[in-house]
C-alpha cells in the first residue's frame, strides 16, 4: 500500500505496483462533492467547432502539436564525439507511428524553419501512419536547435537557438476541425501561450494529452534553459484531459505530489502522470477514469463517485547497459505511446504498461531516425 506522510504521498518509498484507494487517504483527496466539485463535469463553455459525427469509412485523425528540433548531443556517445540528429517531436511522432492502429492517421501541426524543411518532409514521408496531407508548416525563421550536454543518464543541460514562432489561434483553429484527438508536447515551451491553450480547450471536443515539458523552462540570454515555476498552473491544467510531467517539473508546479494531484483533479484533469526516470512512473487518475471513452461520462454522478486511483509502476529494464543506453526522448516516447494506446481503445492499465515498455526500448536505440521500426520490433531499413 502506498504510504501517506502528512500532506504528502510517499510514492518514492512505496512498493512498485501498489495502488491507493479511499482507505487511509486524506479525506480531501477522496472523490466527493467537496473535493472535485463542478470542475470535473463537462465544461459548459466548451463548444466544439467540428462535426460531432465521423463518417465510418474515414480514418481517425490524431493531431500533434510540438516542435522539430535539431539536436547536437555531447556526452552520449562512448567516443565522446558530438552527435547531430533529429530530436524534439520526432521521438513522439516515431512512437505514434509505432503504436497507433491502422485506422488512425497522424496529422502533424508542427512548424519547421525553412533551413530544415526538406529534412522534416523526408522524416514525415518515412512514417506509416502519417496522414496523406501530412506536411510540416514551413516558416522563414531558422529552425530550433538544441545543444545537449549529459551530466548523467537523467541530468543534462540544454542551450536553445533558432526562432520558430508560436501558434496564434487564427492560424491553428481551422487545422483542428477534422481531428479526433490531440497530442501536445511543449518541447520548446513556446508552441502555445495560455490563451491559445484555453481556446483549444473551448473549441476542441476530442481528448487532449499534454506533456508540459519545456513550459517549465526559462531561456537565458545565451539560450541556456533553466527551471522556472509555472505561472497560473490552474489555468494550464484546465486545458487538458491528460497531463504528463517529470519529477523536476512537478516540483515547479506544486510544493509536493499530493498538492499537484489535488489541484489537477480539481481542475478537471482525468489523468496525471509523473515520470521518475529509472524508477518508473506514478499516475493519479480521477474517479471513474479507466479508458478514453470515460471522458464522455464526466458529467455523470456515477463517474464522479469513488476514490481516485494511483500507483507507482516500475520501469522496464533495458536490454543494454552503460554507455550503450540512450535516454534521449524516453519521456516523449512514453507519452505518445500511452496516448496512442488509449485512443486505440486500450484500458489505462494496459496502455500504461505498453508505454513503459516502449520507453525501455527507446533506451536501446540511438536517435529518432528509424526509431518507429525499432519500437515495432522490426529490422531498420538501410
Amino acid at each position: 500500500m502506498v504510504g501517506w506522510s502528512g500532506s504528502r504521498v510517499d510514492w518514492w518509498n512505496c512498493d512498485a505496483g501498489s495502488e491507493v484507494s479511499g482507505e487511509g487517504v486524506p479525506p480531501d483527496f477522496v472523490a466527493g462533492h467537496a473535493f472535485l466539485g463542478p470542475a470535473h463535469r463537462m465544461s459548459a463553455e466548451r463548444q466544439p467547432d467540428h462535426p460531432t459525427t465521423r463518417p465510418p469509412d474515414r480514418a481517425k485523425r490524431l493531431g500533434v502539436i510540438g516542435s522539430f528540433v535539431w539536436d547536437v548531443i555531447h556526452g552520449r556517445d562512448p567516443r565522446n564525439a558530438p552527435v547531430e540528429e533529429w530530436g524534439g517531436v520526432t521521438y513522439s511522432l516515431s512512437a505514434l507511428d509505432a503504436a497507433l492502429t491502422n485506422d488512425w492517421q497522424v496529422v502533424p501541426l508542427v512548424k519547421v524553419g525553412a533551413d530544415l524543411a526538406p529534412r522534416a518532409r523526408e522524416f514525415l514521408r518515412g512514417m506509416r501512419r502519417a496522414a496523406p496531407d501530412a506536411e510540416p508548416i514551413v516558416v522563414p525563421q531558422q529552425n530550433n536547435r538544441v545543444e545537449i550536454r549529459y551530466v548523467s543518464d537523467e541530468r543534462r543541460s540544454e542551450v536553445l537557438s533558432g526562432g520558430v514562432p508560436p501558434w496564434h489561434w487564427l492560424g491553428l483553429k481551422p487545422l483542428l476541425r477534422d481531428l479526433d484527438a490531440l497530442y501536445i508536447n511543449l518541447l520548446s515551451g513556446f508552441e502555445l501561450d495560455l490563451e491559445v491553450a484555453q481556446l483549444i480547450r473551448q473549441h476542441f471536443r476530442g481528448p487532449i494529452y499534454c506533456d508540459l515539458h519545456s513550459l517549465l523552462l526559462a531561456i537565458q540570454p545565451g539560450g541556456l534553459r533553466t527551471p522556472r515555476p509555472l505561472e497560473n498552473p490552474e489555468g494550464w491544467l484546465r486545458c487538458f484531459d491528460l497531463i504528463q510531467v517529470n519529477e523536476d517539473e512537478m516540483s515547479l508546479i506544486a510544493p509536493d505530489p499530493l498538492a499537484l494531484a489535488a489541484t489537477a483533479m480539481n481542475c478537471g484533469v482525468a489523468s496525471l502522470v509523473v515520470t521518475l526516470g529509472a524508477r518508473g512512473v506514478v499516475y493519479v487518475n480521477a474517479p471513474g477514469f479507466n479508458a478514453i471513452d470515460d471522458l464522455k461520462r464526466r458529467g455523470d454522478a456515477a463517474f464522479m463517485s469513488g476514490p481516485v486511483q494511483t500507483a507507482l509502476v516500475p520501469a522496464v529494464l533495458a536490454r543494454v547497459k552503460g554507455a550503450e543506453q540512450d535516454p534521449t526522448g524516453c519521456g516523449d516516447v512514453f507519452g505518445a505511446t500511452l496516448f496512442s494506446r488509449l485512443v486505440c481503445g486500450d484500458t489505462f492499465s494496459i496502455a500504461l504498461h505498453s508505454a513503459v515498455k516502449a520507453a525501455a526500448r527507446n533506451v536501446e536505440f540511438r536517435g529518432a531516425s528509424g526509431l518507429a521500426h525499432h519500437l515495432r520490433g522490426e529490422l531498420i531499413p538501410s
